[in-house]
């Protein structure tokens, strides 16, 4: 009950004498409520004060994403609660309406369910302050969600793309294949050779269909609402500096409702155990609209 108006028909009843039931109805509030009085909400302060903690890491998360947060560094409560306070604090956005988009036609997208066997590949823009523009060249693996790289810089030619294959090489097997548009970089013959080269299949998805290449587009989503709508950059460093914190935090704290409420990193972890003590699937196929 908003305090504002408790005061108010406290006014009301003490300064123009006026009965309890009119006060209430004067200020919208039911009698009941007045008479029932304030709740005691201080054993509700553990809870506010760890909303506020990963509120101020992360402020652009939402509801699940924080619940689930808490939940891995032990917090003992329910949904239920922990949603009453966050909308008490403040903190839940209005949703957007969903548009109403006429039926499409479902296609399968094949997924391999272990790490480094398919990757995928796209590239966004965004602008500095001043308005100087710059690319980036997002890298995902699409089996365990993880992102793997974010390049930065005023231009990515196709040279830049296979200078950072080179170094995901360096750290991690390649993959069997990489899913990737029909951009200019990632048609050049440069980079087809050095796929042939390492024996990576170059996957381009059919002109006009991104759904195709729908989790580096979901990768994409979260990137842009998270970094690049959250921040006025001032130059390419500082860019680069929130883009490589974000990635850490997305692979290893936040949680991936797509992999049961894990971080990639932690799910890559279960995996590779998995594949070393039972044999696997090919792959597995999950249904994608569109």
């Amino acid at each position: 009950m908003p305090t504002e108006k408790r005061e108010a028909v406290e006014w009301l009843t003490e300064s123009r004498r006026l009965p309890v039931s009119r006060s209430c109805n004067a200020v919208g509030m039911s009698r009941s409520s007045w008479y029932r009085g304030a709740p005691d909400r201080s054993a509700d302060t553990p809870v506010i004060d760890r909303l506020n903690e990963v509120i101020a890491r992360h402020g652009r998360w939402g509801f699940w994403k924080c619940f689930h947060w808490m939940r891995q560094r032990g917090a003992p409560w329910n949904h239920k609660r922990v949603w009453r306070i966050y909308c008490e604090m403040g903190l839940n956005l209005p949703r957007r309406a969903k548009r109403r988009l006429p039926a499409r036609v479902k296609q399968p997208l094949e997924v391999p369910p272990v790490p480094d066997k398919m990757w995928s590949m796209d590239f966004m823009h965004d602008a500095l302050h001043y308005g100087k523009c710059f690319r980036t060249l997002n890298i995902i693996d699409e089996g365990v969600r993880e992102a793997l790289a974010i390049e930065v810089d005023s231009s990515l030619p196709a040279e830049r793309v296979i200078r950072v294959l080179n170094q995901l090489k360096d750290s991690r097997p390649l993959p069997d294949q990489i899913r990737v548009d029909n951009g200019p970089e990632l048609v050049s013959a440069k980079l087809g050779a050095w796929c042939d080269l390492n024996g990576v299949y170059l996957h381009h998805i059919q002109k006009g269909a991104p759904t195709q290449n729908a989790y580096i587009e979901r990768f994409n989503k979260s990137f842009r609402y998270e970094v690049l709508d959250a921040y006025l950059f001032n130059s390419l460093d500082q860019v680069r500096d929130i883009v490589h914190t974000w990635m850490i935090a997305y692979n290893e704290q936040r949680p991936h409702k797509s992999l049961g409420n894990l971080p990639p990193a932690v799910f890559r972890q279960q995996q590779t155990r998995t594949i070393t003590t039972t044999p696997q699937p090919e792959s597995s196929t999950f249904e994608m609209s569109r």
